[in-house]
C-alpha cells in the first residue's frame, strides 16, 4: 500500500510511521504542503508498480472489502472498474441533489462520458496507469481522464458507509472547484455560449429592429424622437460584440485543447 500524506496538519505521518517499519513493502509518500485531492492522487499512481493499481480515499467512508469486487471484475477483462455509488449514509439533501445534478450537467456539456454517482476510487489496469501518468496537463480532474483514455470499464455498485470520524476536507468551496475543473477540462461550451447567446440576440434584435421601423413609419404620432434609432444601434452593436467575443472564444477554444498536449488517440493492445 501507498499512503499519500497530502500536508496533513495533524499526527497522520507520525500514525503511518509507527506502522510501517523499514521491511515493509508499504511506503509513505508525504508533501511539503497541501497540493490538493487530484495532486495526491496522481502521485499515487507515479508510485505505483502493479499489473493493477487501486486508489482509494483514507477516510473508509469507501468499503476496502470491495476491492476483491473490482480484482474479479479485472480478471474477466475489464481494465477499468469503478465503484458506483448505490447509496451515500450521512449526506446531507443539499450534497446529494448537487451531487446527482453534477455528474449529470457535466455529462451534458462534455463529449467524455463520465460514470455518474462515482469518486475516484476505482481499479485501473497498468496499462491505464501508464497512459494516464503520461498526460501532461496539470489541472487534473481523474474522474474525467479515466473515461477519455478508454479502454474496457465497467461499474460495480456500493453503498457508501457514513464518516466515523473526523470532518471532510472537501467543504463547498472545494467542490464548486472540482465541478469547475472538470467542465473546463472537458468541454469548450462555455466559450461557445457567448457566440450562440450574440446569434440569438442578433435575431431578437432583427425582429425589435423591424418593429422599430414599423412603428416609425405606421404609428410615428406615438413613438418618441430618436427612439428607433437608438434602438437599432444598441441591439445591432450588443449582437456583433457578442458574436466577435464569441469568436474570439473559439480561437481561444483551440489554444487550450493545444496546450493541454493530449495525444491525438490511444492504441488498444490485445
Amino acid at each position: 500500500m501507498i499512503f499519500i500524506d497530502d500536508g496533513s496538519s495533524d499526527s497522520t505521518r507520525e500514525i503511518l510511521t509507527k506502522l510501517i517499519d523499514a521491511s515493509s513493502k508499504n511506503r509513505i509518500v508525504s508533501f511539503s504542503r497541501n497540493f490538493g485531492h487530484q495532486a495526491a492522487f496522481s502521485a499515487g499512481l507515479q508510485e505505483a508498480k502493479g499489473d493493477a493499481v487501486v486508489i482509494i480515499d483514507g477516510d473508509l467512508q469507501d468499503p476496502p472489502e470491495l476491492i476483491h469486487d473490482l480484482i474479479a471484475k479485472w480478471k474477466e477483462g475489464y481494465q477499468v472498474v469503478y465503484a458506483q455509488r448505490r447509496s451515500r449514509a450521512g449526506e446531507s439533501l443539499f450534497k446529494l441533489i448537487t451531487a446527482k445534478a453534477f455528474y449529470r450537467i457535466l455529462n451534458s456539456f462534455t463529449s467524455v462520458k463520465i460514470p455518474v454517482d462515482t469518486g475516484d476510487y476505482r481499479l485501473m489496469d497498468r496499462v491505464v496507469v501508464d497512459q494516464l501518468c503520461l498526460l501532461p496537463e496539470r489541472s487534473r480532474f481523474l474522474r474525467g481522464l479515466v473515461p477519455w483514455v478508454g479502454y474496457r470499464q465497467i461499474g460495480v455498485k456500493y453503498d457508501r458507509a457514513e464518516r466515523e470520524a473526523g470532518e471532510t476536507k472537501y467543504p463547498l468551496g472545494k467542490m464548486l472547484n472540482l465541478a469547475t475543473d472538470g467542465i473546463t477540462s472537458f468541454s469548450t461550451l462555455p466559450l461557445k455560449f457567448a457566440l450562440y447567446f450574440g446569434v440569438f440576440t442578433c435575431f431578437v434584435g432583427f425582429l425589435a429592429v423591424v418593429y422599430a421601423l414599423i412603428s416609425k413609419f405606421f404609428f410615428a404620432d406615438t413613438t418618441e424622437a430618436g427612439w428607433t434609432s437608438l434602438l437599432i444601434v444598441i441591439v445591432f452593436m450588443g449582437g456583433i460584440q457578442l458574436i466577435t467575443v464569441g469568436i474570439v472564444g473559439e480561437y481561444i477554444g483551440r489554444i487550450y485543447e493545444e496546450v493541454k498536449q493530449r495525444p491525438l488517440f490511444l492504441i488498444k493492445k490485445d
